[in-house]
């Protein structure tokens, strides 16, 4: 493979040049100490059960606009990075993922803990998510700018083509069930068109009420979605004052020495990460359960799996850390996000004045290398800071719920009400984190409407421009290679969605017979 990629003009970039010029705006005493303060926060979040990453960025995003815009991003992606790992350590230690993304972690790290290595479980679960994450930086630096140099030959049939792939596969892989996938991408590209109209300058969906004349906050919304929400839930199991017992736990050497000896296992597990990650939806989740299954088939002890299996173990957490890298693949080249906590790192730069995409790379490519950096640095953050503090997140578990949920309240009005200065986008928060709670506790996810929100005014923008340029000639679409590509890749999947559960079993078993 070659290290050049043509941009518009006739400059010739490296794949190290990003790095190069980031160096500079990354390495300042705000963006390093940003990238600890994230790193720290996010462990802590990811420790605590039904918190995690997504909630961190939510409400630190507005933190963002005060601070230099790469030492913002890098307080941002540190809270990515350490929440997906922190979950681990509840899932360990209590039985219980801190975060979704510790699900499969818990198959055998908790069987480890019970037999006395405790020790040994904490250890290698964040040096494999630390090791994991630095393997998906690679693929991130790598990955991104190949993918940019093939962005630049997209123009609006394609981008409309790639945000309708993306909308797809995220219904695609939704857990609870592809048709409430669906209908959640549906109901946050509805959500999206409310507000004024770009193009005709009309406003839509505002039902008479001034506030929404601007469109919905996207901040607002998240809180309300996800936090709010989760407090809700949190709030009905009424287990306020019953923090776990748990012994002391501190970080051992035997865990860097153990992930480095399956170096095998941590590649691929990271491989794999890092390649669903890539894919819009996709996620932590089913990156940690895959790579946990392969390992298993590739082991020579299977049936060690379960019992507190140390590959197990490195498996789920390389594969779920390195997925960060690869969910920042697209979201940087594209401008597509790969799950809801880019989604929300994509609205921080718009927010900041970036628009991801090929013209990033073009016109910022500073920028670029600084959130290069970032990510890097954060992984190494992470190692760092779990050697140190493990004992610290630990107590955190301790943490008594009647404390915790006011806390978390208060820092979601306040981070709310802090973007705009508005109490409409209080009432907004509110109304959404009733909305969030219905659709939980009737098994819809939540996700999807996040991606559909952020996707939904590019869909438009490039729909109503490509109808422009073609004279309302829908066959724009197919005239153009890659476009068509993209429109086949989108009815093949389509085609899945749509088969009826009976005859996809019967593929599946045709596959494997």
């Amino acid at each position: 493979m070659g290290t050049n990629f043509v941009v518009r003009g006739s400059a010739t970039v490296t794949v190290f040049e990003p790095l190069i010029q980031g160096f500079g705006l990354y390495f300042t005493p705000s963006a390093i100490l940003m990238s600890v303060l994230g790193c720290f926060i996010g462990l802590v979040l990811g420790v605590i059960p039904g918190m995690g990453p997504l909630l961190g960025i939510i409400l630190l995003m507005p933190l963002t606009l005060v601070l230099d815009p790469i030492a913002g991003m890098a307080l941002l992606i540190a809270v990515f990075v350490g929440g997906s790992c922190g979950g681990a350590i509840s899932a360990i230690l209590v039985r219980i993922p801190g975060t979704p993304l510790a699900a499969a972690t818990l198959l055998d790290g908790y069987p480890m803990a019970q037999r006395g290595k405790v020790n040994e479980a904490v250890s290698i679960a964040t040096t494999a998510s630390a090791t994991g994450g630095l393997i998906g930086g690679f693929f991130l630096i790598v990955g991104s700018v190949y993918l940019a140099k093939v962005a630049l030959k997209f123009a609006a049939p394609e981008y409309f083509m790639l945000t309708l792939t993306g909308l797809i596969s995220i219904a695609v892989v939704s857990h609870e069930s592809t048709l409430k996938g669906l209908l959640m991408g549906a109901f946050g590209l509805l959500l999206s068109t409310v507000g004024m109209d770009s193009n005709t300058l009309f406003y839509r969906f505002d039902l008479g009420i001034d506030g929404l004349q601007a469109g919905l906050n996207v901040v607002a919304l998240v809180v309300g979605l996800f936090a709010i929400s989760e407090m809700f839930i949190q709030i009905g199991k009424k287990d306020y004052n019953k923090p776990p017992k748990i012994g002391k736990v501190r970080f051992t050497f035997y865990g860097l020495n153990s992930v480095l000896n399956r170096w095998g296992n941590l590649l691929r597990s990271s491989a794999i990460g890092t390649f669903l990650g890539a894919l819009p939806g996709a996620g932590g989740v089913i990156s940690a359960f895959t790579a946990y299954a392969v390992a298993r088939s590739q082991s020579n002890t299977p049936e060690n799996f379960g019992k507190g299996d140390e590959d197990g173990v490195l498996a789920c957490e390389s594969a779920n850390n390195a997925c960060c890298g690869g969910a920042l693949v697209p979201s940087l080249a594209f401008g597509i996000p790969g799950d809801a906590s880019t989604s929300i790192l994509l609205g921080a730069m718009v927010l900041l004045g970036y628009f991801p995409g090929p013209d990033l790379f073009e016109n910022n490519l500073g920028v670029v290398g600084g959130i290069f950096w970032a990510y890097l640095m954060a992984n190494i953050a992470l190692f760092v800071l779990t050697m140190v503090t493990v004992p610290l997140f630990t107590s955190v578990l301790k943490v008594k719920k009647s404390y915790l949920i006011p806390i978390i309240l208060m820092i979601s009005v306040l981070s709310t009400f802090a973007l705009q200065g508005s109490f409409f986008d209080i009432y907004v928060m509110l109304f959404f984190g009733l909305v969030g709670y219905l659709l939980r506790r009737y098994g819809f996810p939540l996700s999807p409407i996040v991606i559909g929100f952020v996707l939904g005014p590019i869909c438009e923008r490039n729909l109503r421009t490509s109808l422009v340029i073609s004279g309302d000639d829908w066959s724009i679409f197919l005239s153009r290679p890659l476009s068509a590509t993209l429109l086949v890749i989108n009815i093949v999947v389509l085609v899945w969605v749509l088969l009826p559960p009976s005859v996809k079993q019967k593929i599946k078993f045709w596959k494997t017979a």
